[in-house]
């Protein structure tokens, strides 16, 4: 009875320390192999160095190429179009005559106002004369005072006359001037909807002529970005890339308007960004893909991100440690791009594992796998850049 009962203890033991070893958290379990017995061998692990490297903190988003002004073309008065001078798709300057509408009744009606301006003009000359001439009779005591000013009061009338009629003969010629429409900017012309002989009215669109240099971008953001957008603007010019298709070659630019508002359902916020268009590489309506360049970590180390782990105790690595036992490093993702990702607490001299690790407990002893080949570190630093 009494070996029974001291079977039944040493049972009891092995039991309470098994629990002992499953219940111990991963960081504070003692290293395997680290026994009495030391049967357990090291753990075949890989690992890199980190990088040093500048690392530009890009956030990408998609967009739609928007033209800067794009104007509707249409005629200010009821006419037939005479000649159109213009061809669809073609490149227009600023002021370049494009279409020109029947001007038979403006003409006449401003040659009309230039004769009636100059009737009154002769019968100022007159009134004006005779104004003189009683004057140099009032002074001789010839006739009353009440003459002269009945003169005076009619040069006065005739003068008022003739401004009144001056700006009549301006208003014929502005509207003459309706007969001849003009590009309002230099850009691209689109389709033409009419022809010489065409019935046009106010309602009536001619065609439209549309910027291409420089051109917008227009995109989303979300709202979490907004503080490092603003930042980066206030900072200066901030850069941006915009690429269209797969194939298409990038364009550089430049953040140019950030909305005042944001858009509460999505989350987001609208903003702008100005390119240079002279190979017309970006179309308006187009879809293009963007790169918003915030800020650039000098000299950040970066590390895969496959060697980041992360629990409920934060974030964190092993690096190969002292007689070649694993040693854990708490770490912050500073910002990730592709499979790389830039931290902070590390040194960047460290030997970081980066497969092998799910069998690892701090102070776990350790087997390097073979060091990668030169032209594997320097695919590496390509991709990291």
């Amino acid at each position: 009875m009494k070996s029974t009962h001291i079977g039944y203890t040493l049972a009891a033991v092995a039991a309470a320390g098994a629990a002992a070893w499953y219940l111990m958290p991963a960081g504070e379990a003692p290293a395997r192999g680290a026994g009495a017995g030391g049967g357990q061998p090291p753990t075949m692990v890989n690992v890199v160095t980190p990088l040093r490297q500048d690392v530009p903190v890009v956030l990408q988003a998609s967009g739609t190429v928007t033209p800067i002004s794009s104007v509707d073309l249409h005629p200010q008065t009821t006419s037939t179009i005479r000649k159109v001078h213009i061809r669809e798709g073609q490149f227009v300057k600023a002021g370049e005559l494009m279409f020109s509408l029947d001007d038979r009744s403006e003409s006449a009606n401003v040659d009309k106002a230039q004769a009636q301006v100059a009737r009154d003009r002769a019968a100022l000359a007159d009134l004006e004369r005779q104004y003189q001439r009683s004057q140099e009779l009032y002074a001789q005591k010839f006739i009353a005072k009440s003459a002269l000013d009945t003169l005076r009061s009619q040069v006065e009338s005739a003068r008022a006359g003739q401004g009144a009629n001056t700006a009549a003969l301006q208003a014929e010629r502005v509207a003459a001037s309706y007969t001849t429409i003009r590009a309002p900017m230099a850009g691209r012309v689109g389709a033409i909807n009419v022809f010489p002989g065409s019935l046009v009215q106010p309602a009536t669109s001619l065609t439209t002529v549309t910027q291409l240099d420089p051109v917008n971008v227009s995109f989303t953001v979300p709202e979490a970005a907004l503080a490092d957008l603003l930042e980066a603007q206030h900072k200066g010019a901030v850069a941006v890339e915009a690429s269209t298709g797969t194939a298409g070659k990038p364009v550089l630019g430049k953040l140019s308007f950030i909305d005042n508002t944001v858009d509460p359902q999505a989350g987001s916020i609208r903003v702008k960004a100005q390119f240079d268009n002279r190979d017309t590489q970006l179309w308006p309506g187009q879809f293009a893909s963007t790169r918003v360049t915030l800020h650039t970590l000098k000299d950040a180390v970066v590390i895969p991100q496959a060697a980041i782990i992360t629990n409920t105790r934060g974030t964190s690595v092993y690096v190969v440690g002292a007689d070649h036992e694993a040693r854990s490093v708490p770490v912050t993702r500073l910002y990730s791009f592709g499979l790389q990702a830039a931290v902070s607490g590390l040194a960047g001299d460290e030997q970081v594992i980066t497969e092998g690790k799910q069998n690892l407990r701090p102070g776990g002893k350790l087997k390097l796998a073979e060091a990668p080949a030169r032209g594997e570190r320097a695919t590496r630093t390509a991709a990291a850049k």
